[in-house]
């Protein structure tokens, strides 16, 4: 890509590029506190980020560039509150398509927010959302994905892996940005329509371990199960031998036992 230049309307054209930062989303939220009015669909790129968080205040570690690690500002004052999950939906689904130019099989969305090469962590997304009243004010989507990064430090590297890794050659982060940013947009535009359906089918399609046994610990206990779906809240549906479950954030594992 030259001059920054995205094949989109909005997300993407106003793009801030910095050499470091702690996290992208602190910069993004800071801007949006402390300027006029932003664009919707600014974007913040850092080569390096050096404190950029996961979900639930985990940490993400990154090479300095070598992967994306980038925060969009969006305003989503049209979605309610019960449906907060399906920005998230949204984006799980821009940034599969997006891989998926470039890794044709086996990506897939990880509930909530992670993304998945088969059974290793390519990537996770984290979305923090500003509320007034019974609106979303605007939306600080973080995205981090292991592109270019050849090495994991010995505590991630059997969980983690890159798309080097998987192809064996590198690739120019700026076009896989601009396939995330027209993707982006287009499932923004889906879900500014209210075609939750559409979203929430090709979202279980695209769902690691969906309609597949397997093993998840809950309390530190292991039990089989199947998920079979997520609620409108994001609340994940599993099949147990003791009936249906259902699970909020953080209240189930995976595991890598089956």
């Amino acid at each position: 890509m030259q001059n920054n230049t995205f094949s989109t309307l909005f997300v993407g054209q106003n793009l801030i590029k910095l050499k470091e930062v702690d996290s992208t989303n602190n910069f993004l939220k800071d801007l949006v506190s402390k300027s006029e009015p932003l664009a919707e669909g600014t974007v913040i790129m850092a080569d390096n980020q050096f404190a950029g968080r996961g979900q639930q205040e985990s940490v993400w570690q990154t090479q300095a560039g070598k992967n994306i690690s980038t925060s969009i500002y969006l305003k989503p004052s049209f979605l309610p509150l019960d449906k907060q999950f399906y920005l998230n939906i949204a984006v799980s689904l821009a940034v599969s398509d997006a891989l998926s130019c470039f890794v044709p099989e086996g990506i897939k969305v990880k509930w909530p927010n992670d993304m998945y090469y088969q059974n290793k962590k390519l990537g996770g997304i984290l979305i923090e959302n500003t509320l007034t009243g019974n609106s979303i004010k605007s939306s600080v989507i973080g995205i981090g994905l292991n592109i270019n990064q050849s090495e994991f430090s010995a505590s991630i590297s059997q969980l983690a892996t890159s798309v080097i890794q998987i192809l064996q050659r590198d690739l120019s982060l700026m076009d896989i940005m601009d396939k995330l940013f027209m993707f982006m947009e287009k499932y923004y535009l889906i879900l500014r329509t209210g075609k939750y359906s559409i979203l929430q089918n090709v979202y279980l399609s695209r769902l690691y371990k969906f309609n597949i046994p397997a093993l998840y610990k809950q309390n530190g206990a292991l039990f089989e199960g199947t998920i079979i779906g997520v609620e409108d809240d994001g609340r994940l549906t599993v099949d147990t031998k003791n009936g249906l479950k259902v699970f909020n954030f953080k209240e189930i594992e995976f595991t890598h036992t089956k």
